[in-house]
């Protein structure tokens, strides 16, 4: 059978301040209306596998669950321990039920433009998962030389659109970034990952036997979860097992796909204005003020007036200004609340 395994238990602090504890990322709005990440990631789960699973920290389940309908299976994570604790025990809670289990592992956080791309790029991933018990992750073909996205070189073609993955590049400088674009024989690392449940759990004995042995005593008896949840190793799918697999594949996709990573990323999902302003909720851009990123809060305002290229987003009892160009430095305004003990504001 075919499940879709929904990672939720995130936090987004680069989406500070509308992405706080209690309205973590994925469970934002970021248009102002419709969806949220979370719901429109379970619709797409539900388009392309047989059954959904929500993995989230227990301390996100009470949120996470009313986004998704009464019949909707959560998986509570004791403590957040990252990705490779997270799909461990999704694979173990899968494989207890059906044996031939196969999964798409999404990201519950990310913006997908074109929903009929995606279900056909799921389709070709979860064939060839099933088909060469391979490891088969979503690539986006690069479109700037971001430096904060991983990525995956390239090699021979092995049919059905697919290329064997020859390595890994975690978060490259500017100039190798720009190489790897120009060269185009690198995809961006969208996070999507497709793999039958016992291959991914004989790739994490191998590689992280502290993790494996601990998820195998909690498939055994799940009461002890709270106890052996916080030994396991805090680290993700792809530093810990993908890194190291020799047969890793992947599925080019192009279907708009955004991890909407920080605020800047607004401007590639909404459209701007004529003076290139990108405004959620009721914003008052004047004086020339271009190419600047406004969010508002129902029933509160901004206005912007003769200022360019800023980030402004009013949520809840704060208010962050930041130029869109170091957008990915809200994460340190989050630190530095933690340092002061401002917990209220997180």
């Amino acid at each position: 059978m075919r499940h879709g395994v929904i990672l939720a238990g995130g936090g987004g602090t680069r989406l500070w301040p509308a992405s706080r504890r209690a309205r973590p990322k994925q469970l934002l709005r970021l248009l102002g209306g419709g969806e949220t990440l979370l719901a429109a990631t379970y619709r797409r789960a539900l388009r392309v596998a047989d059954r959904a699973l929500v993995v989230t920290a227990a301390e996100q389940a009470d949120a996470v669950a009313p986004e998704l309908g009464a019949s909707a299976e959560v998986l509570a994570e004791p403590v957040g321990r990252n990705t490779a604790a997270a799909i461990g025990l999704a694979a173990v809670h899968l494989a207890a039920s059906d044996l031939d289990a196969v999964l798409a592992i999404l990201p519950s956080d990310h913006h997908i433009a074109d929903e009929d791309g995606f279900a056909a790029a799921a389709g070709r991933a979860f064939a060839l998962a099933e088909e060469r018990r391979a490891i088969v992750a979503i690539g986006a073909r690069p479109t700037r030389p971001e430096t904060g996205f991983g990525y995956l070189e390239l090699g021979d073609e092995i049919g059905a659109g697919a290329r064997a993955v020859r390595r890994f590049v975690e978060k490259p400088a500017a100039d190798a970034a720009a190489a790897m674009v120009a060269g185009g024989h690198h995809m961006w690392n969208t996070g999507i990952t497709f793999a039958r449940a016992d291959r991914l759990l004989a790739d994490i004995a191998r590689h992280l036997p502290a993790t494996h042995a601990a998820l195998m005593q909690i498939a055994r008896d799940s009461g002890v979860a709270a106890e052996l949840y916080p030994s396991m190793p805090s680290i993700s799918i792809d530093h810990g097992v993908l890194e190291h697999v020799t047969d890793l594949v992947c599925v080019p996709g192009d279907f708009g796909w955004n991890d909407v990573g920080s605020w800047s990323a607004l401007a590639e999902i909404a459209p701007p204005g004529p003076d290139g302003n990108v405004c959620v909720g009721q914003v008052i851009a004047t004086g020339g003020a271009s190419g600047n990123i406004a969010v508002a809060d129902p029933g509160h305002l901004i206005a912007i007036i003769g200022v360019d290229d800023l980030v402004v987003v009013q949520a809840g009892d704060a208010v962050l200004v930041v130029p869109r160009s170091r957008a990915q430095e809200v994460r340190e305004v989050v630190a530095a609340l933690g340092r002061a003990a401002l917990d209220r504001f997180l």
